[in-house]
């Protein structure tokens, strides 16, 4: 009868060792590339993420443009919204607008203009009105369009729209294919225009 082999294990002689500074170092290099990895995956995932949203909501908004303690400008709407997270930081009167315009000339009686809606941008300084624009001069001239365009830069505003003139003295002028003028309305031309012209108010010698 062959013996049978016996194996025997001692298990007080087998170990590991293991450092735990080195396990520690490991953990934090583990977790820093899982961090800087979340952060390229956060960063890429809302790079294009839009951004154009109202930042801030005005309500019975009143806008005064000072110019050396005088007030050069006044706008009055019942909400204005700002988007500045955008490139190009602009603002939107949805519900109409009212701005008045002071002269040096003639500080006590503004011009007026008014607007369906209004857009500003600020880096341009462009400013957009539209949907039954109306001005009223200082002098009494009075201005309707469908859109007018005002640079502020240039100092010059303009439509490509037609665009109805009447003066104080009931003359009325169209101009069918647009207009340029001064930003104070000052002077102005129209690209195409005709006009009807009241007989009262001409002097005697034209009549």
């Amino acid at each position: 009868m062959v013996p049978k082999k016996i194996l025997r294990l001692n298990l007080n002689s087998t170990h590991c060792t293991c450092n735990p500074l080195k396990f520690r170092g490991f953990f934090l290099l583990i977790l820093s590339i899982s961090l800087h990895s979340c952060e390229e995956d956060i960063s890429v995932k809302y790079k294009n993420a839009n951004k154009n949203f109202a930042s801030q909501v005005i309500y019975n908004a009143d806008m005064i443009e000072r110019d050396s303690g005088r007030i050069k400008l006044l706008a009055k709407a019942p909400v204005i919204e700002n988007y500045t997270l955008v490139d190009s930081p602009y603002t939107i009167a949805k519900k109409g607008i009212e701005i008045s315009f002071f002269d040096k000339k003639n500080p006590s009686i503004p011009g007026k203009l008014r607007a369906d809606c209004a857009r500003m941008e600020e880096i341009t300084q462009m400013y957009y009105a539209k949907g039954k624009v109306r001005i009223l001069t200082a002098d009494g001239k009075k201005f309707a369009m469908n859109s007018l365009t005002w640079n502020r830069k240039s100092r010059e505003v303009y439509t490509r729209d037609t665009v109805y003139v009447n003066d104080e003295k009931g003359n009325l002028m169209i101009g069918n294919n647009g207009m340029i003028a001064k930003d104070d309305m000052s002077q102005f031309s129209f690209f195409d225009s005709h006009g009807e012209l009241n007989a009262n108010a001409l002097p005697e010698t034209a009549k």
